[in-house]
Parts: structure tokens; sequence; C-alpha cells
């Protein structure tokens, strides 16, 4: 114990300033696309169907990145949507429409409803939580499994609870832990038992071609299980090239089967004379295709995977031989979820921030900001240098061994 805390006042001498809060993309990252600035030029703004992207139309974006993106995204380009540069704005947007109109195969609005409630796998993205708290819309955690969720609960909580109208779902490198949906997993969801007509999975395919590792990791497309099962208005599929280009002017996109997507562009006719072409136009000159989209997401995997490399490093070495700790080693996506002795996450984050890191605070991966556990802790290597990685990973496993000590040292006096 007197060790641990002689290596943490230690730490705090140092005056440190680091941050591992959010998946924010590197300053060379956001440089890989640094030609996207200069296009389409004034010379040539017009789309491939001779449309001058400067004016009004286009409602649904233009063709041709919706054709690059459909791949990825596994959604006919035809039913995918290319609008504005947040896919966080889509699904909110898609809540709320929800709320206020009915949705192909329900009975009412969602607000006319006495409850809505949402599954959540956890641990999950907070800003998906933050939709729901927003709304008044009751969560229901559910855990994962490493395969996905864990779908005997599940399918138990949709089959019987008609006041369950949706789910989110980050089926590829979810985030914080990396998981990869199962096939077994997407053909569940996909063909589940539904106490709610509309039912609706919130399919955020945020990581789709973010990977960390040589392997192309492949899931089930959830629009042709949907389709298959007799559900073909099941899913919404959201994306966005935010951490492919640029974060704050990207786009990003939204599908679905042809009755959700006529659906949302009835909603569209009201909302908006249409998205920014110039900056569509721009991103397909940059891409070309789906094949420069793939060489370019590999750029981003030289800068990535050394950061990933040193988290893993200093966990193996500082943490690794003390048994206090268990982190996840993802194929793709932006983060490590980190998970150490119940009842620590809070006081470690708290003695990281008086030593100068600043970590995501305990419990944000988790529904109204609470983790039962009090265990996990995410970690995002993405923005700082390799050396800064290192240097902030070290002071995590300091104030991870002191929390530790120090909760043991109590339950022993206890």
């Amino acid at each position: 114990m007197e060790a641990a805390r002689k290596e943490y006042a230690e730490l705090r001498a140092r005056g440190l300033s680091l941050d591992l809060t959010r998946g924010k993309p590197s300053p060379e990252q956001l440089d890989l696309a640094g030609d996207l600035l200069s296009l389409p030029g004034a010379g040539d703004v017009k789309a491939a169907d001779g449309t001058d992207t400067r004016n009004y139309g286009g409602l649904l974006g233009l063709p041709e990145l919706r054709e690059i993106f459909a791949g990825p995204l596994q959604v006919p380009a035809g039913q995918l949507l290319a609008l504005g540069n947040a896919s966080l704005t889509l699904m909110h947007d898609n809540v709320v429409q929800a709320l206020l109109s009915v949705v192909p195969g329900g009975e009412r609005r969602w607000a006319d409803e006495p409850r809505v409630r949402f599954v959540c796998p956890v641990p999950g993205y907070d800003r998906h939580f933050g939709v729901c708290e927003r709304y008044g819309i009751d969560m229901v955690p559910v855990p994962l499994t490493g395969e996905g969720p864990d779908m005997d609960a599940v399918e138990e909580l949709v089959a019987s609870d008609p006041t369950i109208k949706g789910m989110w779902c980050v089926p590829k490198y979810s985030n914080p832990t990396g998981e990869v949906y199962s096939d077994e997993t997407v053909r569940r969801l996909a063909a589940m038992r539904t106490a709610a007509p509309d039912f609706r999975l919130f399919w955020d395919n945020a990581y789709a071609v973010h990977h960390l590792t040589g392997e192309r990791v492949e899931i089930l497309s959830i629009l042709d299980a949907c389709a298959e099962a007799g559900n073909p208005d099941r899913a919404f599929v959201f994306g966005s090239t935010s951490k492919i280009t640029t974060a704050g002017s990207g786009v990003a996109f939204v599908g679905s089967s042809p009755a959700n997507v006529a659906w949302m562009k009835e909603r569209l006719l009201k909302q908006t004379i249409g998205p920014d072409k110039v900056n569509q136009l721009r991103h397909v000159r940059f891409f070309r295709d789906t094949d420069g989209v793939t060489a370019h997401m590999e750029r981003h995997r030289a800068l990535l995977e050394p950061r990933f490399a040193a988290v893993y490093e200093v966990l193996e070495s500082e943490l690794g031989p003390l048994g206090i700790a268990e982190w996840t080693r993802p194929k793709g996506g932006y983060f490590v979820s980190l998970d150490i002795p119940d009842g620590c996450a809070s006081e470690v984050v708290r003695l990281a921030k008086e030593a100068g890191i600043a970590l995501t605070p305990a419990g944000a991966a988790f529904p109204y900001g609470k983790d039962p556990r009090d265990r996990e802790i995410r970690l995002a290597p993405s923005f700082p240098s390799v050396e800064e990685v290192r240097e902030a990973m070290r002071a995590v496993a300091v104030c991870v061994r002191l929390a530790a000590a120090e909760q043991e040292a109590a339950g022993t006096a206890g």
C-alpha cells in the first residue's frame, strides 16, 4: 500500500496533461484527407448526371457517393441516403420522427404510448443513451457476450414487452469493447418475435471499415437478414465518414427498407431542401470508388495500430502479472475496454484526473452513467502520440494499482 501511494505521489509531481477521453482522430489522421479541402475545385462542380452541386435539389444525396458507400454499409445504393455530416444527428432525428409520426407497421406514434423503452447492450455508446434520456425513453441494459448482446435475454424482453420499441446496436468493433456480432446474433435479431409491431433496430455501423489488423472482419447484412426473416422494415442502418475523412465536415448515411426510406423521405421533404452536395462531390472525387475508401483506411490503420499496441504493451507489463485487470484487444474501432476490480473505476478516474490524465467518466458506457459494478473504463488512444499513449497508460496503471490496494486494505480492515 505504501509503495503504491509513493508511486502515485511521484506521478502527481510530474504535472502531466494527457487525454484519453474520446475517440478523436489524431492530427496525422486528419492530414490524410488534406487533399479533400481543395476539391472539387472551381472548374468542375457537376455531378455524374450533370447536376450543378451548388444549386438546390438532390434530397437523398449524390447517387455516386451512395454507390461508393453502399458496399461498406451493406445497403443497396437506392436505399441509402447521404445527409449532413453526423450519423448521430440522423439517429436522433429518426428517434424523434418515430415519436412524432407513425413508422411503417406501427399503429400509433411512439409519443402516444404510455411508455417507450429501448434495449441497450452494455457497455455501449454514451451518446446513444443520451438520446434516450433526453426524450424520456427508458433503457433496459443487456450484457454483451463476446459475440454481441445476450440474445436469450433480448428475445425474452422484446417478445414479452410491447413498450420496447427499439434497440441500439453497434454491430462491428463496438464502442467500447470492440465486439463483433456473430452471424447467429444477426440472424436472431432479424428473426426474433417482438411484441411491438413497430420495433426498430438502430444499427450504428460506425466502424464498418475501421480495421486495426490485417484481418478485415465482415458481418452479415442486417437488411438482408431482416428481409429473409420476413421483417424487412426492422432495421435502420447508420454510418458516416467522421473517422474516415474529417470529423466535422464529412458525410453521414442512413439506409433501410424501401418502406422505411419512403417514410424518411416524406419527412425530409418538410425538413430540408437537400444536403451539402458540394461536400459530397469532393468526397466522390477524393475516393473515386470503394477501393479508394479501403486504401485510405489502410493509411489510418498504419497510424492507429502502434497506438493500440502501446496500450496492450503497458497493460501487459504493468497490470498483467498482478491479475487485477482484464482488457479487450479489438480488431477494429477506436477503443479498448479495461475492467478492473469491482468498485474501483470511479476512484481510478478520480486519481487519474488529479494526476493530469483525463479519462472517460466511469459509468459513461452504461445507461444513466451508472456502471452497476463500477469496474469498466473506456480507453481512447487514437488522438495522443504513441509515446503519450505509453505515458498515459503507465499513469493509468499506477492509479489502478493504488485503487486496488486501497480497496484490498479496506476489505482486510473490515
